[in-house]
């Protein structure tokens, strides 16, 4: 009992670690709004309970802005952006046109900016939610660094060329998590955020249905799965219906994703791509025994603190926005 306790007592100190490694450049730090917000994390803790409670498939949705946010032009919410006269923004770009959660983010805003004015960033903001929307579905905890700064672009076209797509496979996605400081175990740890939330029927309905010449529907989905998937995607036009990415548990984040993954039950063909590879693979098959699910909660902390830094503006770079979907 000795020894557990000292591994749990560890582990959050690496985790403070982590979050601290590579934040000297950045300019990010644990505690940065102690002396001008010092309520801040409590604040969106309150308000994403209360969020969770009244909507708790939010969960996967409000981790999933993050995601989207800091793989384009970094952690800057600048996916919050609405679209202007002469220039559509992110959030419009064709992989964004599913995003949700854009309205429990102006009310977390909202309530900051009544308690400390022009203080606290969007970015911050929307990083905060995602660490707490992840820990109210039964998740790990991670400490996050704050002193993010908001930027004043938002590109739809970016949007569309950076995101890593659905249907990637592992050359493609290890490029454009390459290019984001992240490697091959932040690729493969990262998609167990699959385990939350839910897919609209276009994102994966071409495994379903004319896939290639050779197969109607993609051999590398289990078929008995893709029957089950066609009973509620009925066509490539379906736009209405939506599945659970990870079925049975889609509202708790936990490793079940990948024991779907391992039984080639994983809804996207950039799921089904990290049995291809040595290494992805390995490490799926290892979570999917259901004996690590500490070790996958550790990497997750540690891939979404890396995350989080990705192109991240500090200083007296970009602006904090008074609201998260507006240039001030």
């Amino acid at each position: 009992m000795a020894v557990k306790s000292c591994v749990v007592m560890l582990i959050p100190l690496a985790l403070l670690l982590l979050a601290g490694s590579s934040l000297a450049v950045a300019q990010l730090e644990i505690g940065y709004y102690s002396k001008t917000c010092p309520s801040v994390e409590a604040i969106v803790r309150e308000e994403m309970q209360k969020i969770i409670s009244a909507a708790p498939s939010l969960t996967g949705p409000l981790l999933r802005l993050h995601f989207h946010d800091c793989f384009v032009r970094g952690c800057d919410a600048s996916v919050l952006l609405n679209s202007t006269e002469g220039n559509l923004a992110e959030r419009d770009a064709k992989p964004n046109k599913s995003l949700r959660g854009f309205s429990s983010v102006d009310r977390v805003k909202a309530k900051l900016e009544a308690a400390c004015p022009n203080t606290v960033s969007c970015a911050d903001v929307l990083t905060l939610m995602a660490r707490d929307a992840v820990v109210l579905a039964k998740g790990p905890f991670w400490p996050v660094a704050l002193g993010r700064r908001d930027g004043k672009v938002s590109s739809a076209v970016e949007a569309a060329d950076q995101l890593p797509p659905a249907f990637g496979d592992i050359p493609l996605l290890t490029k454009i998590f390459a290019s984001k400081n992240l490697d091959l175990k932040d690729l493969v740890v990262l998609s167990g955020a699959h385990t939350l939330g839910t897919a609209h029927c276009p994102s994966y309905a071409d495994r379903l249905y004319n896939f290639s010449s050779a197969y109607s529907a993609d051999p590398s989905l289990d078929s008995e799965y893709a029957d089950r998937l066609r009973t509620r995607c009925k066509s490539l036009d379906d736009k209405a219906m939506l599945s659970e990415m990870d079925p049975g548990s889609y509202k708790t984040f936990d490793t079940s994703y990948y024991r779907h993954v391992a039984k080639r039950r994983g809804l996207f063909q950039s799921d089904a791509a990290l049995l291809t590879d040595a290494t992805t693979r390995e490490y799926v098959q290892r979570i999917a025994t259901g004996k690590f699910d500490d070790v996958f909660f550790k990497d997750f902390s540690e891939s979404m603190i890396k995350m989080g830094n990705v192109g991240v503006l500090t200083g007296a770079e970009g602006e904090i926005r008074k609201k998260c979907y507006i240039v001030n």
